[in-house]
């Protein structure tokens, strides 16, 4: 689930897919820049976490070393290499884990349930992950780790936030499915009959609104930016061309492309971050709009991230769109 952040889990593994050539100078170095040796995590386990990653985003297609190093560029490697210790089950992870992460999944569970952070129910439905997490079934070990579903497309708290989510959706669900008849009926008698419920959960009403909110926010970030960094972005993300090809045109060195490219991103997701946070005034007649917290901004941008509508053809306003899937999020967390 990531951003990466795909609420629901795959069914099956990937097919087996493999590296292709090439491309184990660049995990090396991945895998040196995540500091994974501090939970001695193997090399090994790390670049299998990329190889299923890499298999999950290019499915069966056959890419070049190039494009897969690219890839990896945008992944969240150190949240990788974090979920990937825990899924081993190594301690020194765990406890970083816990120390890191049990306050934000609490907050976010509070948010979900609209109550008190100290609320029994909020800690209760973010500890409720923890055993699926360590990879316990039933209560037993010898699972399979939750962590082993996450790809590093997004942060790790993006896809903690849309699994806790998924959870907390599936467990008023599961509460619907079946409706307790113990009222007495018109004899007076009491029924015991376990009936399935007709009822079905209503989206998120503010979806739609959250949706048009971030979508108004990165075209005005969007044309805030200066001539080059969007050509840059235009060529990356709506062109599909590869560094080597953008770097040819611009005049940079792949390297230099790749950093570009990052640098945009962060300034990008910042004024979006920020156009969300500050509202928007009445101008010409329009409505206002009251600016969103911390947490609104969070389920904004989890919403954009699952949203195939959001593509950058449209919002660079291109006149000649080509058909393609959807790009990789540029706000990927």
């Amino acid at each position: 689930m990531d951003a990466e952040t795909n609420t629901h889990l795959e069914a099956r593994e990937p097919r087996q897919w493999r590296l292709p050539e090439g491309c184990e100078a660049a995990v090396r170095q991945l895998f040196a820049e995540s500091r994974a040796g501090r939970w001695h995590l193997s090399f090994q386990v790390f670049a299998a976490a990329l190889t299923r990653s890499a298999a999950k985003r290019f499915d069966a297609a056959a890419v070049s070393a190039e494009r897969v190093q690219e890839y990896f560029a945008t992944l969240h490697t150190k949240d990788l290499a974090l979920a990937c210790a825990c899924g081993e089950g190594l301690e020194k992870a765990w406890d970083e884990f816990v120390s890191d992460y049990r306050g934000y999944l609490r907050m976010a569970a509070a948010a979900m349930l609209r109550r008190p952070v100290s609320d029994a129910a909020a800690s209760d439905l973010a500890d409720s992950l923890f055993a699926d997490l360590y990879g316990l079934a039933e209560g037993r070990a010898g699972g399979r780790s939750l962590f082993r579903y996450f790809h590093g497309r997004s942060s790790l708290k993006t896809w903690l936030r849309a699994v806790l989510s998924q959870r907390h959706i599936d467990g008023i669900r599961a509460g619907k499915k079946f409706a307790s008849l113990d009222a007495s009926d018109e004899e007076g008698e009491t029924r015991r009959v376990l009936e399935p419920a007709t009822i079905e959960l209503p989206s998120d009403p503010r979806r739609e609104v959250y949706l048009q909110r971030f979508r108004e926010a990165l075209r005005s970030s969007l044309a805030m930016l200066d001539a080059r960094d969007s050509t840059r972005l235009r060529m990356y993300y709506a062109d599909e061309r590869t560094l080597a090809e953008i770097g040819k045109q611009l005049g940079e060195h792949e390297s230099s492309v790749s950093r570009n490219l990052e640098r945009v991103r962060k300034e990008l997701r910042a004024t979006v971050e920020g156009l969300l946070r500050a509202g928007k005034s009445p101008l010409n007649g329009g409505a206002a709009t009251s600016g969103m917290d911390d947490a609104q901004i969070e389920l904004c941008l989890q919403y954009a991230a699952d949203d195939a509508a959001i593509d950058l053809d449209k919002l660079f306003e291109r006149r000649e769109v080509k058909k393609r899937s959807a790009p990789d999020r540029m706000l990927d967390r």
